[in-house]
């Protein structure tokens, strides 16, 4: 048998396994149920953002929170050296909601000007939040967040009520152009079957755990237990490294949907995406050029070569990869219809999709190795630093 019937054949049987995995276990994966009732004594909980020149989205986001129905909630935004008016503006929120009769809910504004050394900009901001956070939960969500008003009530009971100690959900992702959806939702694909987030719902089961950003509610005590955002100071992927931290002290975790009651505009461009994510995709790797390597062959071998064997190959090994892409394509349709209940409609572009978040990875790598480090939120942090950590 040749190299590439060799190749064929291995990636076939990758996509078979995947698609009995998937099938196997995305029964775990449910939508966070509405609450009817709250708890007899509500706790309280602290949500904490960190906004660093985010004057576009901040506004919207403090407002809807605002607009929740939870009886005992505290906000902290934290404007973590912002050059623009995002400070401004949340001055004027706070100043606003005073006056406000009908919002009961406090509103705290924390300016930080400077950074100490061994920091991340979001993570020592919400550290910060969290010294000032009275809380038995925390909420850390991110500044461009759209919350329903009963999200936090039907995430406290939920909790309360299944014995949760963090609890992250999954939110719809909006995308202003079909390149742009294409992009960001098969990131999210390939991210779901590297991690398989349903099994962090697995209590008997210490990894993986997953953690997101726009929503990340953890007991105040479980958070404390494994050494709060100092644990991770310098990861530029705190939100999923604090679930993985929190699983594997043992603490139990769920991740869920919140399609229904979360929303965000993650990227507003395609190069805005790519620019985005190529500061932190080597971090997810550990810094690592063997794991990132891997990745990358991973990308081109299971995700594009099937597209590309589906049109040039005119025998069984077409055969073959024509099937890979055709479960390629179930199962994106059907993860995104369970994760954000969409259709999938843009799954043609997969393979324009994948050839791009190659790219991405490879220029994440490439950046920087040429740099020697990361620059994040304005900070130059050396590749040695990080590794220590």
């Amino acid at each position: 048998m040749s190299t590439l019937g060799i190749i064929a054949l291995l990636t076939l049987l990758y996509w078979l396994y995947i698609t009995f995995d998937v099938h196997k276990g995305i029964h775990l994966l449910h939508t966070l149920p509405k609450s009817t009732k709250l708890p007899d004594k509500p706790p309280l909980v602290s949500v904490i953002i960190a906004a660093k020149e985010e004057e576009s989205t901040i506004l919207e986001t403090v407002r809807h929170l605002l607009s929740q129905n939870y009886p005992r909630l505290e906000i902290i935004a934290v404007n973590d050296r912002s050059q623009d008016a995002t400070g401004v503006r949340l001055e004027e929120l706070r100043k606003w909601s005073k006056h406000k009769t009908d919002i009961q809910t406090p509103l705290q504004i924390i300016h930080i000007t400077s950074l100490p050394e061994g920091w991340l900009g979001k993570n020592h901001a919400l550290y910060q939040g969290y010294q000032q956070a009275r809380g038995q939960y925390l909420l850390f969500t991110d500044a461009d967040i759209i919350f329903a008003p009963g999200t936090i009530s039907d995430a406290v009971t939920y909790m309360k009520e299944n014995d949760v100690q963090h609890l992250t959900l999954t939110p719809n992702m909006v995308a202003r152009s079909t390149l742009l959806r294409g992009f960001v939702h098969f990131f999210l694909f390939s991210f779901s079957l590297f991690v398989r987030p349903w099994r962090a719902n697995l209590d008997s089961a210490r990894e993986p755990g997953i953690g997101i950003g726009a929503f990340n509610m953890v007991s105040r005590s479980a958070y404390e237990a494994i050494g709060t955002h100092k644990s991770i100071a310098l990861r530029p992927d705190d939100d999923l490294q604090l679930g993985i931290s929190l699983k594997r002290a043992g603490f139990r975790q769920k991740v869920l949907s919140g399609k229904h009651i979360l929303q965000v505009e993650w990227y507003r461009s395609l190069k805005e995406a790519i620019i985005g994510l190529e500061k932190n995709l080597f971090s997810g790797f550990r810094y690592s050029y063997t794991i990132a390597l891997l990745a990358c062959l991973g990308q081109l071998i299971f995700f594009i070569f099937p597209w590309l064997g589906l049109f040039f190959l005119w025998d069984w090994r077409g055969a073959a990869y024509a099937v890979a892409v055709i479960l390629q394509i179930w199962l994106y349709r059907k993860l995104m219809f369970r994760l954000m209940s969409k259709r999938g409609d843009e799954a043609f572009l997969l393979p324009i999709s994948a050839s791009l978040l190659l790219y991405t990875i490879v220029r994440s790598v490439w950046l920087t190795w040429k740099q020697g480090g990361i620059n994040w939120r304005g900070t130059f942090y050396s590749l040695r630093e990080l590794k220590k950590k």
